[in-house]
């Protein structure tokens, strides 16, 4: 398979702040397309790569490769901080037209395939009743659609997404990782995802596990058949039982 097959590449790479490193030994490819599960336990650097991806930090050993086609894209980003702000004033569709600012560049108004791809996400969505609502009146389930929608209108080839569903009833949240799985099949859309929820997100196609370096980078059937995934999986039964 040829290295232009590959959206992002990382080789040795590293990643921390003011001088420390959070997470290193990197060596993975993310492929167009894929479905990466980024999985490990809290503060073992998943966030920290998650920045590294979104280029808002570089690495301070090795590197990190973006394919051309990918570097002209926009990439869209949802966190679990970002969901948890639920009193947004704004209207459904304005937030979800918001997605489009950065690929406005100087322009002042939405255009008319701003305005359909608004739609058609939230058609994907199944949320055009919402449209005409107000965001902080909606329930939890509600408005990470909508953010999702919004990430949808900002992503050419690339979701990232941090902890998105984190703290939602577990039936709401399986059926928000259904959606993402279509969106993922449907829309060739590449989607990186950071999450706990090993048994729901089982939809993601690799999985790559971190404790402060990589631990695991294969598909998801092997992750469940190393010791690594088969730990992880123990450990989230239990807790999921407490």
């Amino acid at each position: 398979m040829s290295q232009t097959e590959f959206i992002i590449n990382c080789q040795n790479a590293a990643f921390g702040y003011d001088g420390k490193i959070v997470i290193h030994h990197l060596n993975f490819s993310v492929q167009d397309g894929d479905f990466l599960l980024i999985a490990g336990e809290n503060g073992c650097g998943k966030s920290t790569l998650v920045k590294g991806l979104l280029r808002l930090i570089t690495p301070m050993e090795g590197s990190i490769n973006f394919n051309t086609g990918f570097m002209q894209s926009k990439a869209g980003y949802l966190s679990q901080q970002i969901a948890a702000k639920k009193d947004f004033p704004a209207g459904v569709f304005e937030i979800i037209m918001s997605g489009n600012l950065g690929k406005k560049g100087l322009l002042p108004f939405y255009s008319t395939a701003d305005k359909h791809r608004a739609e058609e996400n939230m058609q994907l969505l199944g949320i055009p009743d919402l449209k005409n609502r107000c965001f902080r009146e909606l329930s939890g389930g509600q408005q990470r659609r909508v953010l999702l929608a919004r990430s949808l209108c900002a992503a050419d080839k690339l979701l990232v997404l941090d902890e998105p569903f984190a703290g939602l009833d577990p039936l709401i949240t399986a059926e928000l990782y259904r959606l993402l799985e279509k969106i993922n099949r449907e829309m060739n859309m590449t989607i990186i995802m950071v999450s706990h929820d090993i048994e729901t997100a089982c939809c993601a196609k690799n999985v790559l596990h971190l404790q402060k370096r990589q631990l695991f980078s294969g598909s998801m059937d092997d992750y469940r058949k190393s010791d690594i995934g088969r730990r992880f999986f123990i450990k989230t039964d239990i807790t999921q039982g407490d």
